[in-house]
């Protein structure tokens, strides 16, 4: 890992700058990626932006600020970017600070804010160093999230094209996968997905690989063919569906043939099951027959009470004499039998004969 200090003038830093709203955000001689194109926007406060300009004009120091180097030469801000944007915003005439503009201020005071030295430290180095670097420097001002920390460090042209499908608001994915999954486009969280699910969890490896892909063709195709697997599957959207980890199902599931009107009736039953307390379980539970995602109900403490009472605290396996806190609750008729979580169903057994049958 290499890390130079550097000194870079406001004059310097806002040479080219431009605010392309969601396509990004450009300075220093539109070498360095400000806001990189769909990464989320944040907007510093009047205070605090005036903050910064009193700083720059009083020429107390900044905090320390950091820029990846890219392989290509340029930079993207890691740490820093409302410091920057303030900066390069009111040189550029897009606020004013106690009544004053940049182009009001004396020729003398526009060249010392011109003249104001920016500390930088310019981050080089193998792709696992500086994600590992970017990590830690990343615990003040708005934080960044793990995915737009990746995507600094695997800049390039699979990177943007990924983004222009994933990660804008009323992106392409959004239009068709907003049904079927949590987060936001712009905190880069439909594009994790999207990766985690084709990388089956292998997120940075994948983007390493495909760096220099001319293009995200791949993922999106993929992307598209889940969430055409889950509509043509699960044929009634519900909004238990959002977050589930339909690409993970998908890769093992996919080929598999169903009755989606016996899925569909299926899905009601188990909708309307008070047992089940988690329903967006429904949907890899249909697909596995593993009842741990269903969370079904367990036995009230006073159910518990009354059965241990009823037993005379004798374990219905071995016969032998326990404290209530050394049993477990159990169903006498399994659930996937048609048993409820009620009092005439439930019966106590030892934690050890009880985690035997489990263990069958």
């Amino acid at each position: 890992m290499k890390i130079e200090l550097k000194k870079i003038t406001v004059r310097e830093l806002t040479n080219g700058f431009e605010d392309n709203d969601e396509n990004g955000v450009v300075g220093y001689g539109k070498k360095l990626d400000i806001r990189p194109p769909y990464q989320r926007e944040f907007i510093y406060k009047d205070k605090q932006r005036d903050a910064v300009i009193d700083t720059i004009t009083k020429n107390f120091p900044l905090n320390v600020m950091y820029w990846a180097v890219r392989e290509d030469g340029n930079f993207e801000v890691i740490d820093g970017q409302q410091r920057t944007i303030s900066a390069c915003q009111y040189v550029n005439g897009d606020f004013s600070v106690d009544g004053l503009a940049f182009h009001n201020l004396t020729n003398d005071k526009k060249e010392q804010i011109l003249n104001y030295e920016l500390t930088i430290y310019f981050c080089s180095g193998a792709d696992s160093e500086k994600l590992e670097w970017f990590k830690i420097i990343n615990i003040a001002g708005e934080r960044l999230t793990d995915q737009e920390l990746r995507n600094a460090v695997y800049s390039g042209s699979w990177v943007s094209d990924a983004k222009r499908y994933f990660s804008k608001n009323g992106c392409a994915a959004y239009g068709i996968g907003s049904d079927y999954l949590n987060g936001s486009p712009i905190r880069q969280e439909y594009l994790e997905t999207a990766i985690n699910w084709i990388s089956k969890g292998k997120i940075e490896d994948y983007m390493s690989k495909h760096q220099h892909d001319q293009n995200a063709s791949a993922l999106w195709r993929y992307f598209q063919d889940v969430m055409t697997w889950v509509s043509t599957t699960f044929t009634k959207k519900r909004r238990f569906m959002k977050g589930v980890e339909w690409g993970t199902l998908y890769n093992t599931y996919k080929d598999e043939k169903y009755n989606t009107k016996e899925i569909e009736k299926e899905t009601e039953r188990l909708i309307l099951d008070d047992d089940v307390t988690k329903k967006s379980g429904i949907y890899p539970y249909i697909l596995t027959r593993n009842e741990k995602y269903l969370s079904i109900r367990a036995f009230s403490d006073a159910t518990k009470q009354k059965v241990y009472e009823k037993q005379k605290g004798v374990c219905v396996v071995c016969k032998e004499k326990f404290e209530i806190e050394e049993m477990e609750a159990d169903h006498i008729t399994p659930w996937h039998e048609g048993g409820k979580t009620i009092e005439k169903n439930c019966q106590l057994s030892c934690k050890e004969c009880n985690r035997r049958k489990s263990g069958k």
